[in-house]
């Protein structure tokens, strides 16, 4: 009890009775209520620890959590009570909250044992923005992550609530928040959410009775005329309809599971292209996700199995594949050899890159108009775009990983009078087109079959046009993995030795045989290449970060992920154009990694796990 022993397991034990005493009170959905009676009633403390031991962080990303019970997991109170926190901020942010109201959509996870849904999530979300009088656009089925920002964009509404785990295992789900310009948020919105959750954790009088919104005025589904608003805005980034029309180039997509199918059927037919052939056992959405082991396509090989065989059997010669929220696309491509190719996100980058710059030249042949056109991506992506854009003369800016800051910089460029005409990472995320201010799967697939379907009439494959870019503008060789670690301290204690590799507080000077010319910091704002040492991106301590310069032109970055267990590396070479050796590059891209591996991440000596291949 509270008044007798002092040792700190009873502090603990105090702070899980009340928070497990309060769950037994506020949960009204029957089966995390059961589940909780159940653990307490066996005494199971280890499990109740894991369940009420933390609640989940919201982020700039929001939440993203396993589904299940407590304040640890995404289920109906932990919905209800973060919704109540978004609601009372934005009633603070937004006098006219209540003429122009959220809108909230959901992809199609489900976790039976719990009863957790998006849909039902969604449901809840919506029920406590109309019990304060807030209009709410609620989707009335699944729709892709990226029509929520269109969404708030084009209705001019305060925010918008996307209920999804994106590619995440099965378990999981999410709920991600975009404000009023239509991009997801950015500091300090995520802390003064996360105090006003805190601030509203008893679920008000209406939260649980989401029946009464169906008769609701302030109830809109804005399904039928989203659908129809996109794909006209879609429209106007067909740049060759005559070719779409004409093509012999076949596609085979794959929505792996996820929402993807009906948006990419619908956006081919906005470009006058024949719909791609949808992988059979993938097309429906299936929270059980049953023929992958995770439902990412950035995974690579495995998830386009099935894309593949459909592929050979129907001669189709790219694939298109949506993650299951369809915010992001990998493409394949099959080679002379009869090997298929899938293009890493950098490579598809460039594609894009070069086929929106080429379309917008021809549409504006007045060179002044290059000065306020750019073009964006993240930190830890190819620089091609720089090269690209050096030559071309319009401009190239980077931003902080992840698309919340390419968005947001994306919308002050648009604010200011500029074009921007792409904007991409990595991940296999691309920004097409501005009228979504962050990544989208179903712009990017149809973009990328237009450019294949022109390219095929130049006689062109994907794989050869992307060799003339590298020709033009310079190689840019690029590898990326992880290491996984569960243990937050033994990640400091990595990024730690790092700062201090000589024991005198000094970062490295070489990386075995390669010496390092340049070291930027972004967790404690250090950047030796400027002249005062500061850095000139937003730095963040709660997230680790070091990008290293090398002297045969390398660039490396090591950083932590904001959603997953891991150590990520991201490294490049950049050739000047006219370098016509390609396997050279790689061969030294790849000692380069090899000696980062070996004295940067040390993975025996932290006991790290390598991706598994």
């Amino acid at each position: 009890s509270a008044g007798s022993g002092s040792s700190s397991g009873s502090g603990m034990d105090t702070r899980l009775d009340e928070e497990t005493a309060r769950w037994l009170r506020w949960d009204k959905n029957p089966l995390t209520l059961e589940s909780v009676k159940r653990l307490i009633a066996e005494g199971n403390k280890e499990e109740l620890q894991k369940c009420f031991g933390a609640r989940m962080e919201f982020g700039t990303a929001g939440l993203r959590a396993a589904m299940g019970a407590g304040i640890s997991c995404m289920n109906d109170l932990t919905i209800i009570q973060t919704t109540q926190g978004f609601c009372r901020y934005l009633e603070k942010q937004f006098s006219d909250l209540k003429q122009r109201g959220v809108v909230i959509s959901f992809d199609a996870r489900a976790h039976p044992p719990s009863g957790g849904s998006s849909r039902r999530f969604a449901r809840l979300a919506a029920t406590t923005f109309i019990s304060q009088g807030i209009p709410v656009y609620l989707f009335n089925d699944i729709t892709p992550t990226p029509f929520v920002p269109y969404t708030v964009s084009h209705l001019k509404l305060c925010a918008g609530i996307m209920v999804t785990a994106s590619h995440n295992p099965k378990q999981d789900n999410g709920y991600k928040v975009y404000w009023d310009n239509g991009a997801q948020i950015i500091s300090p919105h995520d802390k003064g959410i996360s105090q006003a959750i805190e601030e509203n954790l008893e679920p008000w009088p209406q939260a649980w009775d989401d029946s009464l919104i169906d008769s609701s005025p302030l109830l809109h589904n804005p399904s039928a005329s989203i659908n129809n608003d996109y794909f006209e805005d879609l429209k106007k980034y067909c740049f060759h309809r005559s070719v779409n029309r004409e093509t012999k180039v076949k596609f085979v997509h794959t929505s792996v599971h996820g929402v993807g199918h009906n948006f990419v059927q619908s956006a081919f037919k906005a470009f006058d292209l024949v719909p791609p052939e949808a992988v059979p056992e993938q097309k429906d959405p299936d929270p059980e996700f049953p023929t992958v082991k995770y439902p990412n396509p950035e995974e690579g090989k495995g998830v386009l199995t099935l894309s593949f065989a459909l592929a050979d059997k129907t001669n189709a010669k790219i694939i298109l594949a949506n993650d299951p929220d369809a915010d992001r696309l990998a493409v394949a491509e099959k080679q002379d050899s009869n090997e298929w190719r899938v293009f890493s996100g950098n490579e598809l980058g460039a594609l894009l890159g070069w086929w929106l710059f080429t379309s917008w030249k021809e549409k504006n042949q007045d060179r002044s108009a290059l000065k306020d056109t750019y073009m964006l991506s993240s930190t830890v992506s190819s620089k091609i775009l720089r090269a690209i854009a050096l030559k071309e003369g319009f401009h190239f800016e980077e931003t902080l990983t992840g698309f919340k800051w390419m968005g947001n910089r994306a919308k002050q460029l648009i604010d200011q009078g500029k074009t921007v005409l792409f904007a991409f990472e990595e991940a296999i995320g691309y920004m097409c087109c501005p009228f979504v201010l962050d990544k989208d799967g179903v712009s990017a697939a149809v973009i990328s079959a237009e450019l294949a379907s022109f390219l095929a009439t130049k006689n062109l494959s994907l794989s050869q046009q992307l060799k003339a870019i590298y020709m033009e503008y310079g190689y840019h060789i690029t590898k990326a993995s992880y290491f996984i670690c569960h243990d937050q301290d033994i990640i400091k204690k990595l990024f730690d030795n790092l700062r201090n590799y000589d024991g005198k507080n000094n970062y490295p000077k070489t990386c075995g045989k390669f010496g390092i010319s340049a070291i930027r910091d972004l967790t404690t704002g250090y950047d030796d290449s400027q002249p005062d040492k500061k850095a000139v991106l937003p730095t963040s301590k709660s997230s680790q970060m070091i990008t290293f310069t090398f002297a045969n032109g390398g660039v490396a970055t090591m950083r932590t992920s904001g959603t997953e267990p891991k150590i990520k590396y991201y490294a490049e070479l950049c050739a000047p154009p006219g370098n016509r050796d390609p396997e050279q590059l790689k061969k030294e891209l790849n000692e380069l990694v090899s000696a980062i591996e070996e004295h940067f991440f040390q993975p025996q000596k932290y006991n790290l796990q390598p991706k598994a291949e």
